[in-house]
């Protein structure tokens, strides 16, 4: 996914993840869009400080499953 297609999802409420399901992106209170690893609340910017760079590789964000979808796939999490 590219950075305008991760915003663009979050944006329209889906659930984007990154590398695995522990990591969630969203967007904060503020507009900037956070990468969050779940277990323990930690978070970076989604990119770089200069906004330009992704933190991770385009190929590494996916959107949730809804769970009628992850039913069918058993316990795969990612596409």
């Amino acid at each position: 996914m590219t950075h305008e297609d991760i915003k663009a999802a979050v944006d329209a409420g889906q659930t984007v993840h990154w590398a695995n399901t522990g990591y969630v992106v969203h967007k904060d209170r503020l507009g900037q869009y956070l990468i969050t690893y779940v277990p323990n609340g930690s978070c970076i910017g989604l990119t770089d400080r200069g906004g330009q760079r992704l933190n991770g590789e385009e190929a590494e964000f996916f959107i949730a499953q809804s769970k009628d979808a992850a039913e069918n796939l058993g316990s795969q999490s990612r596409p």
